[in-house]
């Protein structure tokens, strides 16, 4: 039986984002559980940090689901999920003040945040074209016609891959915003400072693990398609 091994290059990222699943999972589990001292609750912390930026015209609003928060610039409205807009747990602070710095960065023109919201229409026409492409020239087996569309797909999927590795610096900066409003602030005590830090790299790695995937995953692609061009 024919084995591919370009499947063993996504391996790793396939571990690592069963990993990163599971740590967010877990932080946010054990610290959504523990109350901030000072009992603010995530919709507190979003409107008062929202204020003390100069930022008026975005709402907070709450959303259904689990670790389903986001700012959406289009509407300007922070939506946090219902165990972070009522929870006055340290988790609900950290994912609140999170979300608020990405309302941040839309307010101050964050430059990587512009630049992925620029392409972020045209990422998804590719995202949808490439794959099809790309299976459609795998399936038709040798020949120019194979190879062209799965050139076309990877060339379309390398946007994807351009969006995963901008989003990396734009949810990095949104935590560190966090973790620094939120100690100018003294929505934390010092001792809850770490474990908010603990819930938003948690989340980070996340990201890290969908960037990953993206890149190993174009490698495998042009592999694949060098292998018909042989």
């Amino acid at each position: 039986m024919y084995f591919d091994y370009t499947y063993l290059l996504v391996l790793p990222a396939i571990i690592l984002a069963m990993y990163a699943q599971h740590k967010v999972t877990s932080t946010y589990r054990k610290y959504s559980a523990v109350r901030n001292r000072k009992g603010y609750t995530g919709a507190d912390v979003a409107r008062q940090l929202l204020l003390s930026s100069g930022i008026r015209d975005v709402e907070v609003a709450p959303i259904a689901g689990q670790l389903s928060d986001h700012y959406d610039p289009r509407e300007k409205v922070l939506r946090l999920s219902e165990g972070v807009y009522n929870s006055a747990s340290i988790a609900a602070v950290g994912i609140a003040a999170h979300e608020t710095g990405h309302a941040i960065q839309h307010n101050t023109g964050y430059g990587f945040l512009s630049f992925r919201n620029w392409i972020l229409p045209a990422v998804n026409i590719s995202s949808k074209a490439a794959m099809p492409l790309i299976i459609i020239g795998l399936l038709l087996g040798t020949g120019s016609g194979s190879l062209l569309l799965m050139q076309i797909g990877i060339i379309l999927f390398c946007a994807v891959v351009l969006f995963q590795l901008i989003t990396l610096p734009v949810e990095f900066n949104a935590s560190s915003r966090a973790i620094e409003l939120l100690e100018e602030n003294h929505f934390l005590t010092d001792e809850e400072i770490k474990p908010a830090k603990k819930v938003l790299s948690a989340a980070a790695l996340t990201y890290v693990a969908a960037a990953l995937s993206a890149v190993l995953t174009l490698l495998r692609f042009v592999l694949l398609a060098n292998r018909r061009r042989d």
